[in-house]
């Protein structure tokens, strides 16, 4: 899908703020409301916008450690990877699964309510997992740059969007 002037600009309030009313929208990015709202299941029909959520604290509800996590595996076979993200994929406190060039081959980001509830997770699961060789982890002190919002303005070469 081509994106136009119109779609960045939605795409960007939508990623600040995805509660507006069609109304607000169309005044924030110079449209009508039919416009705006036709572009946006246009959007969501191709797959542009995954999907529309809060974005919760994670701390005020109780999971204040990020942990990250450096995995080596044995193997580097297509279906060892696969096997390994799918995987890590049943797991909720791992918010992210990343598959890495370099010294290890996934970076995990996971979420858990203590050091004890990391430490359970990596002894009963994360460790047994098929093929894992090494794992670093590194608890999270502060996190001082944390985004959902996609950098847009490479797209449109504008500077407001």
């Amino acid at each position: 899908m081509e994106l136009d002037n119109i779609d960045l600009r939605l795409l960007a309030e939508l990623q600040r703020d995805c509660t507006p009313s069609l109304a607000e929208l169309a005044e924030k990015v110079g449209s009508s409301k039919s416009v705006c709202g036709r572009r946006i299941q246009q959007l969501v029909d191709a797959g542009v916008i995954k999907s529309r959520a809060a974005i919760i604290d994670q701390e005020k509800v109780g999971l204040g450690i990020t942990v990250f996590a450096h995995v080596k595996m044995k193997k580097h076979d297509n279906q060892s990877l696969e096997n390994f993200a799918d995987f890590m994929f049943r797991y909720p406190q791992v918010l992210e699964c990343h598959t890495m060039m370099g010294d290890f081959d996934f970076l995990l980001k996971i979420i858990v309510p203590s050091v004890a509830d990391y430490k359970d997770f990596f002894w009963e699961s994360l460790s047994k997992a098929q093929g894992v060789q090494e794992v670093n982890s590194s608890i999270c002190l502060v996190s001082s740059c944390v985004t959902t919002e996609l950098p847009l303005s490479y797209l449109s070469g504008l500077s407001d969007v």
